[in-house]
């Protein structure tokens, strides 16, 4: 064999060795091969891995080379095979806000609100598959998804982000979408850990709730979130809980997440959340976006609490291999992304349609005057800038659609500049509604003269008024009232034709004084990519709505457990604070506590008898439906079965929800179905209680406990409709937390 063929041959069986033992190690366990790959990192690569900076923040020519600018980096190990984390916000697609190049456009998703409203877990799996498979095309292999922050407050900035107040609702939706998302092969979090209600002195408030409340409400909206999307990463938020930093609450990271829960994965902070060193020995595992902090905690401090003692080395270890195990469990090590493949967004829209028409929820329909009328020739669309596209909540989850935005408008008071704008895209309802009634005359008034709006209104058939309450991050809202002249505007317009319909797009609940005088009322949240479609598409009955309320409409702030918004009423933070705890202070410092405790939403109104403008659950249809044929079973295991049948003359999807009561407590969501059913068609829609939803949290006992005893089961359209009823008697359980 000559010189050359012999290297030849070396080469070749050396690159099958290589071949073999890179095959051997994707076949070892996560857990193993973080081990292997922990034993031959030095303390620098260790350093690396849990921390990392915004590359937005970072001069040009800092920035890492072939990264995309996206939240974060987390720089990898390249001679062990680690590869950096590229992190992208957010829930509702792929954020370009930290992006600098303007011209970067993402698929946008209605708010989550929006995707609660849906009541299916298929619709989130789905565009969560969608958003993940964007962030991995364009080069992120994290994404900051799964908000499911319970909405206590229909006035906090984020509830728009969101999944609802009910805890089995937000939990099974947040775990479906963190699936999709997954299922790229990319890192998936569960934000934010816990109790992170509202945004007014978001870094600095502390959340006073006992442990028994919290376990039964917002910590079990995580735990089933956990459980069936299996997120790869927890991020904690800005809050405290009783008193210390959710980012380095032990109580919260180290004995519920992972002794209790069983969490395998790591911990990565909010931006900013961050204030010392010693939050590694409290369960934080990274640091993000270290620059909003203002200092490397995780860093050059971590080496210094290293070398003195105040950090063990092994604790250092423990998160390195905890991100190692999380990277090849989920795929992120052995599929590598690389960026620059080809987007869809033709089929990604359609996944942001469905969800948008399935999301927006008909709350009144008096003399059917919905779906519109062939004899409707003449509309008039009034406001909203529905004739450029539709409304966005702003902040970390707001996503630059295809197409871009049509119009951005700067708000004051509106948090930190960054999130202060008001951004109008995606399709317009004014074209949308032209191209699905071309027999029809539609014309468009712009809202801002109420006495000209309602001139046009009248030599209408039907007036069509879009109507807005806009959210975003880093700021709550002080009331309920719709912005501007909006409530002046649909009641000047209702008075000049009583075929008046509202559309809104809304965060959060709001007020309506002129809801009596207004025959039609749609909700349409902030429906996203293709929201103008989905709007029209619903108005004229190409689609059956199908969504219901995943948040109870109060009549009032009177009606709230805080009819005070926390923090509101506190001074403002002096220039030290505001430096000490960095982004959106705020506030001083202050006590947040909740009333209302694990019985959030539809309990609490439930609990004291107060009638909301619209519960929990409401949601009408084009079509109607009769529940019959109940049964119930009890023992160790809640079962329920019913039938529903479709009763009108059109398809359409419904939600029949079941709750449970019994004495001394409020009733409680225990499942739900959502059937699509033909005229004359009928399903059965089987429900198994989760124990714990029904049961109570035993503190001493560090045990769930399902009390002996009868139960009340109903079976309605919402909270507080009732179709059918019956009772159940269980026998007393005791489980794991």
């Amino acid at each position: 064999m000559t010189t050359g063929r012999r290297i030849a041959a070396l080469a070749l069986l050396a690159s099958s060795s290589i071949a073999t033992a890179q095959q051997a190690s994707r076949a070892a366990s996560p857990d193993a091969r973080a081990e292997a790959t922990l034993k031959q990192m030095t303390p620098a690569e260790k350093i690396s891995l849990i921390h990392g900076p915004m590359p937005s923040f970072l001069p040009a020519a800092k920035r890492p080379v072939g990264v995309p600018i996206g939240a974060g980096v987390i720089m990898g190990v390249p001679r062990l095979g680690i590869p950096n984390l590229t992190e992208t916000d957010a829930s509702l697609g792929v954020s370009n806000l930290n992006d600098l190049r303007k011209g970067d456009v993402a698929t946008a998703l209605p708010s989550g609100m929006a995707l609660a409203a849906t009541w299916d877990p298929e619709v989130a799996r789905a565009g969560g598959a969608m958003i993940g498979s964007e962030a991995r095309a364009k080069g992120f292999n994290v994404m900051l998804v799964g908000g499911v922050n319970l909405v206590r407050d229909p006035r906090a900035g984020r509830n728009f982000e969101y999944l609802g107040e009910d805890l089995l609702l937000a939990g099974t939706m947040v775990g479906a979408q963190i699936a999709g998302v997954q299922s790229n092969h990319i890192i998936g979090t569960i934000k934010h850990f816990a109790a992170n209600a509202i945004e007014t002195g978001r870094n600095v408030h502390t959340v006073d709730m006992d442990e028994a409340e919290m376990r039964e409400s917002d910590l079990l909206a995580f735990q089933i979130g956990i459980e069936t999307g299996d997120p790869h990463s927890v991020m904690c938020g800005y809050n405290r809980v009783n008193g210390a930093y959710a980012c380095e609450n032990a109580f919260l990271l180290n004995d519920v997440l992972r002794r209790d829960w069983g969490f395998k994965g790591f911990v990565m902070s909010d931006w900013g959340a961050v204030h010392s060193s010693e939050a590694i020995l409290k369960g934080l595992d990274q640091q993000s976006g270290e620059q909003i902090d203002g200092k490397r905690w995780f860093s050059d401090l971590m080496v210094a609490a290293v070398a003195d003692g105040r950090v063990p080395q092994g604790a250092v270890d423990t998160s390195v291999r905890r991100i190692l195990r999380t990277m090849y469990a989920s795929g992120v090590v052995d599929r590598p992304v690389t960026g620059g493949a080809a987007i869809d967004y033709g089929a990604n829209g359609a996944v942001a349609l469905r969800a948008a028409e399935d999301g927006i929820v008909l709350l009144r329909n008096e003399g059917g005057i919905l779906p519109l009328a062939a004899t409707a020739r003449s509309i008039v669309v009034i406001g909203g800038h529905a004739d450029i596209g539709v409304l966005s909540g702003g902040g970390s989850s707001q996503v630059r659609p295809v197409g871009g935005f049509a119009l951005e408008e700067r708000q004051k008071g509106a948090g930190t500049a960054s999130f202060a704008k008001r951004s109008y895209g995606g399709t317009a309802p004014l074209a949308a509604l032209k191209a699905v009634r071309p027999d029809a005359q539609i014309s468009f008034v712009d809202g801002s003269d109420a006495a000209a709006a309602a001139a046009a209104a009248k030599a209408a058939d039907v007036a069509i008024v879009f109507a807005e309450k806009w959210s975003t991050e880093a700021a709550d809202q002080k009331d309920l009232s719709l912005d501007g002249n909006a409530d002046a505007l649909i009641a000047a317009v209702a008075a000049a034709n009583p075929r008046t319909v509202v559309v809104l797009e809304t965060g959060n609940p709001v007020a309506m004084p002129w809801r009596d005088r207004v025959p039609a009322i749609l909700a349409a949240w902030f429906p996203g990519q293709r929201g103008g479609d989905a709007i029209a598409r619903v108005l004229t009955g190409a689609v059956n709505p199908s969504g219901h309320l995943p948040v109870t409409f109060p009549a009032s702030v009177a009606q709230l457990p805080n009819p005070v918004l926390p923090g509101s009423n506190v001074a403002p933070a002096d220039a030290a604070t505001r430096a000490t705890y960095g982004l959106m202070a705020g506030t001083k410092s202050f006590a947040v506590t909740f009333p209302e405790g694990a019985d959030a939403g539809y309990r609490w109104y439930a609990a004291k008898g107060l009638t909301p403008l619209y519960p929990f659950g409401h949601g009408l249809s084009y079509t109607s439906f009769r529940y019959d044929r109940l049964a119930a079973s009890g023992g160790k295991a809640l079962t329920v079965r019913f039938s529903v049948t479709n009763t009108g003359q059109r398809a359409g999807a419904d939600v029949p929800q079941v709750y449970v009561t019994r004495p001394g407590r409020a009733k409680r969501l225990i499942g739900w179905g959502k059937p699509m059913l033909a005229p004359g068609e009928t399903r059965e829609v089987s429900v198994v209680a989760d124990p714990r939803v029904i049961g109570d949290y035993d503190v001493k006992a560090q045990r769930w406990v399902v009390p002996a005893g009868i139960y009340g089961i109903e079976v309605g359209p919402s909270a507080t409709e009732t179709s059918l009823r019956a009772r159940v008697k269980l026998a007393k359980q005791t489980l794991k937390p």
